[in-house]
């Protein structure tokens, strides 16, 4: 019976604190996932770059 009552304790505690939480309005919703969006591509483009010239870099070493 002390693991039901735990239980029950968890989820009203979680709902409680779920009606604290400041949710993001639509706008920001959609800025942030932008941004995300938009720095991930970034990052990948840098790491593609980077990639590809150490490859070249390695090859010259290779070749010699």
């Amino acid at each position: 019976m002390n693991i039901v009552n735990s239980i029950k304790n968890y989820f009203i505690g979680s709902y409680a604190e779920m009606k604290k939480v400041s949710w993001p309005t639509k706008k920001q919703l959609t800025t942030y996932s932008i941004l995300v969006v938009a720095l991930s591509v970034g990052v990948a483009i840098f790491f593609a770059i980077a990639d590809y010239i150490l490859n070249l870099g390695i090859e010259q070493l290779i070749n010699r």
